[in-house]
Protein backbone atom coordinates (compact mmCIF):
# COMPACT_ATOMS: atom_id res chain seq x y z
CA UNK A 1 0.00 0.00 0.00
CA UNK A 2 2.00 2.93 -0.72
CA UNK A 3 1.02 6.56 -0.04
CA UNK A 4 -0.03 8.82 -2.03
CA UNK A 5 1.65 12.08 -3.13
CA UNK A 6 -1.03 13.57 -1.00
CA UNK A 7 -0.40 11.81 1.97
CA UNK A 8 -4.18 9.91 1.14
CA UNK A 9 -3.87 6.92 2.94
CA UNK A 10 -1.22 8.22 5.54
CA UNK A 11 -4.55 10.74 6.26
CA UNK A 12 -7.32 8.42 6.12
CA UNK A 13 -5.72 6.31 8.90
CA UNK A 14 -3.76 8.48 11.14
CA UNK A 15 -6.37 8.61 14.18
CA UNK A 16 -6.29 4.66 13.44
CA UNK A 17 -2.97 4.46 13.80
CA UNK A 18 -1.44 2.03 16.98
CA UNK A 19 2.09 1.33 18.03
CA UNK A 20 4.84 1.58 15.72
CA UNK A 21 2.35 3.28 13.30
CA UNK A 22 0.51 -0.06 12.29
CA UNK A 23 -3.11 0.06 11.50
CA UNK A 24 -5.78 -2.93 12.08
CA UNK A 25 -7.11 -4.45 8.64
CA UNK A 26 -9.29 -6.83 7.74
CA UNK A 27 -7.19 -8.95 4.35
CA UNK A 28 -9.20 -11.15 1.57
CA UNK A 29 -6.47 -12.83 -0.57
CA UNK A 30 -7.77 -15.29 -3.25
CA UNK A 31 -10.73 -17.49 -0.64
CA UNK A 32 -8.60 -16.15 2.28
CA UNK A 33 -9.62 -14.15 4.89
CA UNK A 34 -8.19 -13.12 8.23
CA UNK A 35 -7.14 -10.06 10.28
CA UNK A 36 -3.67 -8.62 10.93
CA UNK A 37 -1.88 -4.95 11.07
CA UNK A 38 -0.11 -3.49 8.42
CA UNK A 39 3.28 -1.76 9.42
CA UNK A 40 4.96 0.91 7.88
CA UNK A 41 8.40 0.95 6.24
CA UNK A 42 9.73 4.73 6.30
CA UNK A 43 12.73 3.58 3.33
CA UNK A 44 10.12 2.33 0.92
CA UNK A 45 7.27 5.05 1.39
CA UNK A 46 4.81 2.18 2.35
CA UNK A 47 2.91 -0.13 4.33
CA UNK A 48 3.85 -3.89 4.73
CA UNK A 49 1.53 -6.46 4.77
CA UNK A 50 2.89 -9.49 6.45
CA UNK A 51 1.16 -12.84 5.04
CA UNK A 52 0.69 -15.87 7.51
CA UNK A 53 2.47 -19.23 6.25
CA UNK A 54 -0.82 -20.94 6.28
CA UNK A 55 -2.38 -18.47 3.99
CA UNK A 56 0.63 -18.68 2.10
CA UNK A 57 -0.11 -22.59 2.16
CA UNK A 58 -3.76 -22.68 0.95
CA UNK A 59 -3.56 -20.46 -1.40
CA UNK A 60 -0.07 -22.11 -2.89
CA UNK A 61 1.68 -18.29 -3.18
CA UNK A 62 5.53 -18.07 -3.58
CA UNK A 63 7.84 -15.62 -3.34
CA UNK A 64 7.53 -12.79 -6.26
CA UNK A 65 3.85 -14.01 -6.74
CA UNK A 66 1.49 -11.22 -7.63
CA UNK A 67 -1.47 -11.30 -5.36
CA UNK A 68 -4.81 -9.02 -5.52
CA UNK A 69 -5.08 -8.03 -2.14
CA UNK A 70 -8.52 -6.43 -0.73
CA UNK A 71 -8.06 -4.36 2.41
CA UNK A 72 -10.42 -3.11 4.70
CA UNK A 73 -9.40 -0.65 7.66
CA UNK A 74 -10.89 -1.77 10.98
CA UNK A 75 -12.50 0.80 12.84
CA UNK A 76 -11.04 1.22 16.21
Amino acid sequence: MERTDDGGYEARTSHQSRGFGSVRVRVVVGSTTWSTSVFPDAKRQAYVLPVKQEVRRFEELAVGDEVEVVLHVVEA
